[in-house]
């Protein structure tokens, strides 16, 4: 996969403009628009954009995750995250992500995932 830029503006009407076509499928709801690397591999990065219900299945961190919500919330058993959260996840923690109203995150990973 080719790098996108090493700058991009996360505003909603930039986001908005990313073209349908770019955005990949990545979960049933979820669509991924690849930043850096292979998302959700080693050294990568992704947005991730959740419809309103959709949910990730339970994983394990083979490395840190860094999640930042720019738009909507989502939770997992630990707690809800509304716009502006900055969730780390370190490496072997285990979650199953949700968001009831839709989101739009920006993922960089330092390792992969393991589905559970």
């Amino acid at each position: 996969m080719k790098n996108r830029a090493s700058h991009l503006s996360l505003t909603p009407d930039a986001i908005a403009d990313i073209p349908e076509s770019e955005w990949q499928d990545f979960r049933p709801g979820v669509s991924l628009y690849p930043l850096h690397g292979e998302p959700p591999g080693r050294q990568s990065s992704a947005l991730l954009r959740y419809q309103p219900g959709a949910s990730v299945p339970g994983h394990t961190h083979l490395g840190v995750e860094h999640i930042f919500v720019i738009q909507g919330s989502q939770e997992d058993e630990n707690g809800y995250y509304p716009t502006g959260t900055l969730l780390i996840s370190p490496i072997g923690s285990s979650h199953h992500v949700t968001s009831v109203e839709g989101c739009i995150v920006l993922a960089v990973w330092s390792d992969g995932i393991q589905v559970e």
